[in-house]
């Protein structure tokens, strides 16, 4: 299962984030005025379809046509796992950044390094680093 996220304009910019953020890699955008559909002008500039690839997990993204704009909600998070604690930081501070850490990384109960942000796009972070036992 792969999670596809839509933005209002904004989704070649937010996976720009996303690649630099996460040391990603965009395999894929496809723009509306690539493709053999009509648009309008104000679409062509739009991602019809993007691919990329975070931590081996695939995510994809779409702007959504500008008559029919995306409402973002709390109804989902994006989790990473992470094996190294200088990964989990920088990861975690780049994502926050303009963001909003929901909670701040620290060692839980459960034996993990973890905590949350919300990223200036308003989507949902989770990250997490099992500590060994």
């Amino acid at each position: 299962m792969n999670a596809y996220l839509n933005f209002n304009g904004n989704s070649e910019e937010a996976m720009n984030f996303y690649k630099n953020a996460t040391e990603g890699t965009i395999e894929t955008i496809q723009h509306f005025g690539d493709s053999p559909m009509e648009v309008a002008e104000d679409m062509k500039s739009r991602v019809l379809h993007g691919i990329m690839k975070i931590q081996g997990s695939t995510l994809m993204f779409s702007d959504t046509m500008s008559n029919d704009p995306v409402t973002f909600g709390n109804n989902f998070s994006l989790a990473l796992d992470f094996k190294d604690d200088g990964d989990i930081n920088r990861t975690f501070n780049a994502l926050s950044t303009g963001g909003k850490v929901t909670m701040p990384l620290q060692d839980t109960f459960w034996g993990a390094k973890f905590g949350m942000c919300t990223d200036k796009f308003g989507v949902n972070w989770m990250f997490n680093m099992d500590k060994p036992k």
